[in-house]
């Protein structure tokens, strides 16, 4: 008799973090029984991106739950359409509409404090003469926007340890939007200084999501870790077989 899969639970990072921002939600899930992949998003394009997390997803044998977390729920809006994708859990993301990107949907709310501590640097990209514009946060300003709620000391290493993102990623329209045909869950961080929560809101109850909300900073998954996991274990067993 054949075993079934276990299921695995990939875990999307957002922009400005890596996947060292699930830290607190890995060993829980691992404990749970679930299988855990946190990839490393190359952070350079939405669509890029999403390419690249769905070749990790169809490398995965079996079911899969595919959590992102704020730019990383853009990427998994896209790659989410992956046919063993079973389930999808924001986690203070962005869920775009088809043929939407992350400028058109932020612009039609009022500017987060993120807006005014955004820093711009070019970076080369190789065969361009052009280069990129890598986008990072005021390394002063990342703890109250980012971690307000987590521990000082740890909020000083996230904020010098970014992961820019190419300001190409919010120009990239969503060629796909995979809560339509996938069962969706959404957390709001309703304390939120880095996406205006009403973006979260608007995105999740656009997508008819099971919604729920945190009083917590942008990094919920560090600041309130079981409450992630509790999330993500009930859309998991929501589509169980």
């Amino acid at each position: 008799m054949t075993q079934p899969t276990t299921t695995t639970i990939v875990l999307v990072h957002g922009a400005f973090a890596d996947a060292a921002s699930y830290a607190r939600v890995i060993p829980e899930l691992l404990a749970h029984g679930y299988n855990v992949v946190a990839p490393a998003v190359p952070n350079r394009s939405l669509i890029g991106d999403a390419a690249y997390t769905a070749s990790v997803i169809r490398q995965i044998p079996g079911p899969v739950i595919l959590v992102g977390h704020s730019y990383g729920g853009a990427v998994i809006t896209v790659a989410g359409v992956e046919d063993n994708v079973k389930a999808l859990v924001y986690l203070a993301g962005y869920a775009l509409e088809q043929g939407e990107s992350l400028g058109e949907l932020q612009g039609r709310f009022p500017d987060s404090d993120l807006a005014s501590a955004l820093v711009y640097t070019p970076f080369p990209i190789e065969g361009s003469t052009e280069g990129g514009t890598d986008v990072t946060v005021d390394v002063a300003k990342f703890p109250a926007i980012f971690a307000a709620d987590v521990e000082p000391e740890l909020a000083a290493v996230l904020a010098v340890s970014q992961r820019p993102l190419a300001a190409q990623a919010f120009a990239d329209a969503a060629p796909a939007a995979a809560w339509k045909t996938k069962p969706s869950w959404g957390l709001v961080a309703s304390a939120d200084h880095t996406i205006n929560p009403d973006v979260e809101r608007f995105g999740y109850q656009r997508a008819g999501m099971t919604t729920t909300e945190v009083d917590s900073s942008h990094l919920v998954m560090l600041a309130h870790p079981k409450k992630v996991v509790e999330l993500i274990c009930e859309a998991a067993q929501s589509v169980a077989h």
